[in-house]
């Protein structure tokens, strides 16, 4: 019986990485590590690199050192330590149209006050998270972008109402200005595009779009052809579309958060 060699095919055994077939060393590439049990507590032992408030343990995991007051996505806690107090985001901080704006899409940007002093650890379904340090800057991240800001940062949520009409509750985006440290998330690593009247508007995909620069003002496109040939459940067939000076933020993942009606 001839036999035929194995061959893997292209997605897995880009998936497993170079120096794996089938979950396989190959050769010349050393096994993956094993580690006694000191090596992990060692490695993975939360550390104090900056005198920041806010700091990444690791890229997805941000340790928030609390003397006062920040605010988190309600949820994002994954640990804590010291005398720290957890209460929802209330009517007095958000006022009743904030709260009429998140009655309405259903959705909004949910967020946790903590108090006290300690250390808190917060994370999002394993996204990466920038650190980023606003120096009476002005940003618009989407609302399920946003993982925690100091007391110091201004929060306001904001509605492109034309996309109410369009996808399931509108679109909500967070308008965060002021100084301070906010921490933003994504799915892998984020892209920059830098728009300018000179070069033409930049379109962008809602389900993917992260975060943008103050001064732009989004409008959404719609490409009937895209809709038509995709069908009305496709994101394709609406985009943002941002012109003027500035930047936009993109990831390399569509959220399921935003959804078409009638798709």
């Amino acid at each position: 019986m001839v036999g035929h060699p194995l061959r893997v095919p292209g997605d897995i055994a880009a998936a497993r990485g170079p120096g794996l077939v089938f979950g396989l060393p190959a050769a010349g590439v050393p096994p993956l590590a094993i580690k006694t049990l000191d090596q992990f507590l060692a490695e993975s032992a939360q550390k104090d690199a900056s005198p920041d408030a806010f700091e990444l343990e690791n890229p997805r995991m941000l340790e928030v050192r609390l003397a006062g007051r920040v605010w988190t996505k309600a949820g994002a806690m994954v640990a804590y330590h010291g005398d720290v107090r957890f209460t929802r985001q209330g009517l007095a901080e958000q006022g009743l149209a904030t709260l009429l704006k998140k009655a309405v899409s259903g959705e909004g940007m949910r967020l946790m006050k903590a108090e006290g002093k300690g250390r808190v650890y917060v994370a999002d379904s394993g996204k990466k998270v920038t650190l980023l340090r606003l120096q009476g800057d002005t940003i618009f991240v989407n609302g399920n972008d946003v993982l925690a800001f100091e007391d110091g940062i201004e929060s306001e949520i904001t509605m492109m109402k034309r996309m109410a009409g369009m996808m399931s509750g509108g679109l909500f985006n967070v308008r965060l200005s002021g100084s301070g440290l906010v921490a933003i998330t994504s799915h892998y690593e984020p892209l920059t595009l830098r728009v300018s009247r000179k070069d033409g508007p930049i379109f962008t995909d809602p389900n993917a779009t992260v975060a943008w620069s103050g001064g732009l003002r989004p409008e959404v496109a719609t490409d009937i052809t895209l809709g038509t040939l995709f069908g009305r459940g496709s994101g394709e067939s609406i985009q943002l579309k941002f012109h003027g000076e500035g930047w936009v933020v993109v990831q390399p993942y569509e959220e399921v958060y935003f959804q078409q009606r009638g798709g």
